[in-house]
Formats: C-alpha cells, sequence, structure tokens
C-alpha cells in the first residue's frame, strides 16, 4: 500500500498557510486603508479562483494521467507570483498579484483530495486521519501567527505568506503520482452523474454551506476587532474552531461506521444554522463566541469529510478529479466567493447582525434541500 505520510505533509503545509493567510489577511488589508467593498473583492479572490481552475486542472489531470505533475508545477508558481503581493500596496496590483497566485494555488488541493479518498477508498475513515494534519497545520500557525505579527508587524505578512507557500511547493515535490487501476467497463460520461437528483442536491448543499462560511472567512477577524479581540485573540478563536476540526476527523472513522454520510451532511447544516445565528447575535460575549467556533467541528470537518466520501460513492474512479474539482467550484468558487461579496454590502449597512445572520439562512435552506433531496439510498432508487 502506497504511504499517505506525503500526503499528511501536503495537508500541514497547504492550511498552515491558510492558518495565516485567514484570520490576518482582512486585517492586513484594512491596515492597507481598503474600503470594505475592496476587501470583500479581494479576499474573495481565492473563492472566485475556485470557480474556473479547479475544473481545468482536474480535466487536465484526469486526461493527461498525470496528477503529480500539476500539483507540483501550480505549488512552484503559486509561490512564486505571491512575492508580487507586498512589493506594492496599489489596489489593483495587490487584486492582479493575488489573483494569478490563487489560479495556480487552488490547483494542488483537490488533485490531492482525490489521491487521499481513492487510496483510502477502501477504509473511508482513513481519509479523515491523513487530512487531519491540515488542521494541525493551521492550528499551529493560527496561534502562533497573531504573536509573531504583533512582533514583527502587519505589514510582513505577505512576506511570511510567501515562505508558508514556498513550504507548501517543497512538500507538493513529496507527493507521489496515484494512477486509479482501469476498470474492465468504462464509466460513461460524467454529466449522466451530475444529472442525478441526489448528486445535484449534494452540490447545492454544499454551495449552501460555502455560500454561509463565505462572510466568516472575509469579516470574522473584522468583526472580532471591533469587540475590541486584540489579534492574538483573533487567532486563538481561529484556532480553537480548528482544534475542534481536529477531534472529528480523528473520530471520523468511528463516526462514519454508526452514522450515513447522507446523515452527517444534515447535521453539519443545522449545525451552521446555530453557529452563525450565534456570530450574529452573541460575537461580543467571549463564552459565546468560543462556543460558536467549537461548531466549526461540524459545520467545516464533519460537512468536508461527508462531501468527500460521497462524491467518491456517487462518481466513478475515472471521474473523481474532476468530481472533486467541481466539488471546489461549487462549494468554495461559488458559494463561497458569493457569499464574501454579498457580506461585502450588507457590512457596511449593520456590520456583524445582518452578515452572519444572512449566513444562517443559507445553512437553513440547506438543511430544508438536504431533508428532501438528500436521503439515504435516493440515488439508487432513481
Amino acid at each position: 500500500m502506497q504511504s499517505l505520510l506525503p500526503f499528511a505533509g501536503f495537508y500541514f503545509s497547504y492550511f498552515a498557510y491558510q492558518g495565516m493567510f485567514s484570520p490576518f489577511w482582512g486585517l492586513y488589508l484594512e491596515s492597507l486603508s481598503f474600503s470594505a467593498w475592496q476587501i470583500s473583492i479581494l479576499m474573495a479572490l481565492s473563492t472566485l479562483a475556485r470557480i474556473i481552475a479547479p475544473g481545468f486542472w482536474g480535466w487536465l489531470a484526469d486526461k493527461s494521467g498525470r496528477r503529480r505533475n500539476i500539483i507540483v508545477t501550480t505549488s512552484i508558481l503559486s509561490a512564486s507570483s505571491f512575492c508580487l503581493v507586498g512589493l506594492h500596496h496599489g489596489f489593483w496590483w495587490v487584486f492582479v498579484s493575488m489573483a494569478v497566485s490563487h489560479f495556480f494555488w487552488v490547483a494542488a488541493l483537490p488533485l490531492v483530495e482525490a489521491s487521499t479518498s481513492y487510496l483510502t477508498r477502501a477504509a473511508p475513515g482513513r481519509y479523515s486521519r491523513v487530512r487531519v494534519w491540515g488542521s494541525i497545520g493551521f492550528v499551529c500557525l493560527a496561534m502562533s501567527g497573531g504573536y509573531l505579527l504583533d512582533w514583527l508587524g502587519i505589514a510582513m505578512l505577505p512576506w511570511i505568506a510567501s515562505a508558508l507557500l514556498g513550504g507548501v511547493a517543497l512538500a507538493a515535490c513529496k507527493v507521489p503520482e496515484v494512477t486509479p487501476r482501469e476498470k474492465s467497463k468504462p464509466a460513461g460520461p460524467i454529466w449522466q452523474t451530475l444529472h442525478k437528483p441526489a448528486v445535484m442536491a449534494l452540490f447545492a448543499c454544499c454551495f449552501l454551506q460555502a455560500f454561509a462560511h463565505g462572510p466568516y472567512y472575509t469579516f470574522y477577524s473584522l468583526g472580532l476587532k471591533q469587540f475590541g479581540y486584540d489579534k492574538a485573540a483573533v487567532g486563538v478563536l481561529w484556532a480553537l474552531g480548528v482544534v475542534f476540526e481536529v477531534g472529528i476527523f480523528m473520530l471520523m472513522p468511528r463516526i462514519m461506521r454508526r452514522f450515513g454520510l447522507e446523515t452527517l451532511m444534515l447535521a453539519s447544516l443545522l449545525a451552521a444554522v446555530l453557529r452563525f445565528g450565534l456570530i450574529a447575535t452573541s460575537l461580543a460575549v467571549p463564552a459565546m463566541a468560543a462556543f460558536a467556533q467549537a461548531l466549526h467541528a461540524l459545520t467545516y470537518a464533519l460537512h468536508h469529510a461527508s462531501a468527500v466520501g460521497l462524491i467518491n460513492r456517487m462518481f466513478a474512479e475515472q471521474h473523481h478529479g474532476r468530481a472533486q474539482g467541481l466539488y471546489i467550484i461549487a462549494s468554495f468558487g461559488v458559494g463561497g466567493s458569493g457569499g464574501g461579496l454579498i457580506g461585502g454590502l450588507v457590512w457596511p449597512h449593520g456590520g456583524v447582525l445582518p452578515t452572519f445572520a444572512m449566513s444562517a439562512c443559507a445553512a437553513l435552506i440547506g438543511v430544508f434541500v438536504c431533508l428532501r433531496w438528500l436521503k439515504p439510498g435516493y440515488q439508487e432508487q432513481k
């Protein structure tokens, strides 16, 4: 059996970068005196890139059979282009530099996800034991990032992020090639699978969950700052959510043996309704803010593990690269960028309350979609 250690190393480095970027990049952009709308646009670039790029890279990987080459090349190009961000503080310079970097940055993860899910297909719970190293990487940087920026200054963030992306490129070089075994019966067109009601419902749930999280990734740190939390507290709260995420990932093999994937998807959406409702109404209360972050274990880890498991089950092996790319597009791409951009329009008209109330409503719609169309065995009944 192929070693999973290189994949664990990639997840660790990839999400270590995220642990520095997600909590603090909005604060960096605010330090450059950008408006809320400009910040929402720049923060949405990573999700907007997921609309176009993953489908292209997934198609190229499935056609060429060379996932590793794409993972390595795009990781190197992402790190190289992000170095340009810190050279100038103008909006359009930052916009173009980030756009180029994110176009390459989003390529690697869905391909690594496809390889990891393939290698753990016989025991899907093992996927979470590998993916948990991404959460650990996130925690390490989110916990230390606030103190590091207090020491070095927020202006150093682009260079710290560039160095972390360099670490991603190094880890990518260790990822082996994974080639799915040939099937005796060729798979039909991927559109035949995409047209199934349960598959469309799955992607709708992923879209709505990511839409709900869009304002979180864009404005959560700014909301904490408004309520008087300092950088260290911001980092700790971000890390707290991922600490609980680690716990869920470690328990996923046991959870998956007891509950169906569709049930887990429903639970993640219900938790999102509660979580974003609490952020909207109780962010000023540290205990409630901490509890809402603890729910990240369900709204992200449980959701992501169930989504990857459902995609692995619903799509033929020959389509896994494209299917993972489509998952990224529908969720983090269209959903996440849409939620972040609309949050940028709502934020100036009330801040935390209306912005995160919108997130709770999006998750509630996802609950209804899941209850109506994403039922155990539904696709087989069709």
